[in-house]
């Protein structure tokens, strides 16, 4: 059956229409992606991740916990470029500018001493976006980001002040710094909760990789009858001695279960994939913005290791409830009544200390021996 010219004419007008509202969608989508690159995405092939790290990643520390995060991304298929054993000095910058010539547009540097190099780098290299641990320099694509890792010391001091027969727990720290001080003052509240007359003895390396200092200070800690150790610091020297001690130890960093199993009660952990991985995906996405991002419990950033079967059978359970309190929001470390070392009122009761005050903490609280040195 024969068909009308009208309705041929009709038929091509349909498909031409088609046709033309086709390119003009295609045309539309492309001039919006071109739109959401300008804005700051990176496409998945072409993006490549730099790190620059102070220490070994096969350290079983710090950066070795940060590493993770750098294969975490390459399990995502992400290119990833790193640098380790990098000091705090000129050959910083260097290093950075070497992965920014191997086509790397996002950085990551894990350590506070690089944070002037990586300023001037961010602002020499606009189009790269820098991520520096624990610095407070920012620029439009200079992010920091660091861990509440205070949160989960006060869960581990639960651990210690449940498992200590003597009541006295020792604490090895690397310097005298903010991070440490406020770790320390977390520990102790976390002991003091469940054990109150328990004392958080410190001692201070003035270093963060110090082995024989560990070695030594866990030595003196034992001596004056702890029975529980804990350390923040870059090396495993405070494992390995506790464990020649017969000491209870609580690690730091990554899991030193397999390490010194006759001893290891738990540790406080950093998870830094959790953070790499949704900050590359903003990168991906166009959301990526420079920020100061502090991440606690709730981020899944810091988290306390598995509770060994060697803590009294109450630990795990006094530990997941302040833990899901820290979540909901129902308990706040620094929140009062609180006192100094010195006995005084410093957090009075229904208040608690700002973020700013926190970061900033330079003293220590009720229940800590030992004296902050000049930093």
């Amino acid at each position: 059956m024969k068909k009308s010219r009208a309705f041929r004419n009709a038929k091509g007008f349909f498909i031409d229409s088609l046709i033309f509202f086709i390119v003009c969608t295609i045309t539309f989508s492309l001039a919006r992606c071109q739109k959401r690159s300008a804005a700051g995405s990176i496409r998945f092939s072409n993006l490549k991740v730099g790190f620059i790290y102070i220490g070994s990643i096969d350290d079983n520390g710090f950066n070795s916990s940060m590493d993770e995060g750098r294969k975490a991304l390459e399990k995502m298929g992400i290119a990833c470029l790193y640098e380790e054993n990098v000091p705090e000095t000129a050959e910083c910058e260097s290093k950075i500018r070497s992965l920014i010539d191997k086509g790397c547009n996002v950085i990551y540097a894990n350590s506070f001493g690089y944070m002037d190099w990586v300023f001037r780098l961010a602002i020499e290299y606009p189009s790269v976006k820098f991520c520096h641990f624990s610095g407070y320099m920012h620029t439009e694509n200079l992010s920091t980001f660091f861990g509440r890792m205070y949160e989960v010391r006060y869960l581990t001091g639960i651990v210690a002040g449940l498992n200590s027969n003597s009541g006295k727990i020792g604490y090895v720290a690397a310097s005298s710094i903010s991070e440490c001080i406020r770790g320390i003052n977390a520990f102790t509240l976390g002991v003091r909760s469940v054990n109150p007359n328990a004392t958080v003895n410190v001692r201070f390396l003035n270093s963060w990789y110090d082995p024989d200092g560990a070695k030594a200070a866990v030595d003196d800690l034992n001596s004056m009858g702890c029975d529980v150790v804990t350390f923040h610091e870059n090396s495993t020297a405070t494992i390995k001695e506790a464990e020649k001690k017969g000491m209870y130890v609580i690690g730091y960093n990554t899991s030193a279960a397999s390490m010194a199993p006759s001893v290891y009660l738990t540790g406080a952990l950093f998870h830094w994939e959790e953070y790499f991985l949704k900050d590359v995906e903003d990168v991906l996405n166009g959301n990526w913005k420079s920020r100061s991002f502090w991440g606690g419990i709730k981020s899944k950033v810091v988290d306390i290791d598995t509770i060994t079967e060697l803590c009294v059978p109450e630990t795990k359970d006094k530990v997941t409830r302040a833990k899901n309190d820290i979540i909901s929001g129902d308990l706040e470390i620094f929140q009062g009544p609180i006192r100094d070392q010195n006995g005084k009122e410093i957090v009075h009761k229904g208040r608690k200390l700002s973020d700013e005050q926190i970061w900033n903490m330079d003293y220590f609280l009720e229940g800590v021996v030992g004296q902050i040195p000049a930093h």
